[in-house]
């Protein structure tokens, strides 16, 4: 048995190691929403499972609650790789975004280290998930975070966030504070899913059609698309901004399409999106955020590092 990416075997005779294992889904779901990276969310993880199995067996059976330690120590990895993360992201090649996750039935691909991915890794899809929540979360400092993702998130308590990140329950009290006013200057009127899936599809048989004017009435007047290729797919560098700059970029796109190339309509991080498939393989995720009935951000997502949750087979 594995407890990760890094395939590391552990006796599945160990007293209490279904118990461990139970709380593998949980600690992915908390890594990917304070990481926004499911490989690096699984690489916390499996540091987790590592430090515990690290421990003699006393020191484990030390422990109250095995549960309540492995969220704390997960935790504790994930800031650690936040405060990192900003330094490595200033050499990525173009924009940074999350990475985007498909519907749970249609969830295939590998972990990082060439194994099926396990159906326990999967993460809930719901509102503390969509890509423009996690763009938010990607705005916020470390602590900010963590702080509110274990809080608000998570219902973890603020002493419980003070031990992670080493403030005083009273700071981490206003960390979430600040990370809350964050999320509410971002949000607008969101449209009913049903609304915004006819609008994704709205825009499809636009692009397809390379109707310009029909796509601009779909853009938001101030809409933005921003592409994540991290240097390793061709796509644009810097955001567009503006729904008639969109508009033109998107028809000329349409012109530059493989024949073979194929967009569907999928959900992405629990929203209505559309990806690119070659060959039978996803080779970009649009996601998109959708308010008043207008399409106001585009992701798109061509980095195949962040594409594997979308390989089938």
């Amino acid at each position: 048995m594995t407890t990760g990416s890094g395939a590391e075997t552990v006796d599945p005779g160990l007293p209490g190691l279904d118990a461990i294992m139970s709380e593998r889904r949980q600690l992915i779901n908390l890594a990917y929403r304070l990481l926004g990276s499911l490989a690096e969310a699984e690489d916390a993880v499996q540091e987790t499972y590592a430090r515990w199995y690290a421990m003699s067996r006393e020191e484990q059976d030390a422990i109250a609650s095995p549960g309540a330690w492995l969220t704390t120590v997960a935790s504790r990895v994930c800031f650690n790789v936040l405060r990192s993360a900003r330094a490595r992201r200033e050499t990525y090649v173009g924009e940074w975004l999350p990475e985007p996750l498909p519907d749970r039935a249609e969830w295939g691909g590998v972990r990082t280290g060439g194994a099926p991915v396990d159906p326990a890794d999967r993460v809930t899809l719901d509102e503390s998930v969509n890509l423009a929540f996690l763009v938010v979360l990607e705005s916020m400092t470390p602590a900010e975070r963590v702080a509110f993702v274990l809080h608000d998130v998570f219902c973890h308590s603020f002493a419980e966030v003070a031990e992670i990140v080493g403030r005083t329950p009273g700071a981490c009290r206003q960390l979430a504070s600040s990370a809350r006013r964050r999320i509410r200057e971002s949000q607008a009127p969101v449209s009913p899913t049903a609304r915004q899936a006819g609008i994704v599809r709205d825009f499809k048989q636009a692009w397809e059609a390379k109707d310009i004017e029909a796509l601009i009435g779909l853009l938001d007047p101030e809409a933005t698309a921003v592409a994540d290729g991290g240097g390793l797919a061709l796509t644009f560098l810097e955001p567009i901004e503006g729904r008639d700059r969109i508009a033109r970029a998107w028809v000329e796109l349409a012109g530059r399409v493989p024949a073979d190339q194929t967009f569907l309509e999928r959900t992405v991080n629990g929203q209505p999106g559309l990806v690119a498939q070659q060959d039978g393989v996803v080779v970009t995720v649009f996601a998109f955020e959708i308010a008043d009935d207008r399409i106001k951000h585009i992701w798109v997502l061509r980095n195949p590092e962040k594409l594997r949750a979308w390989t089938t087979g």
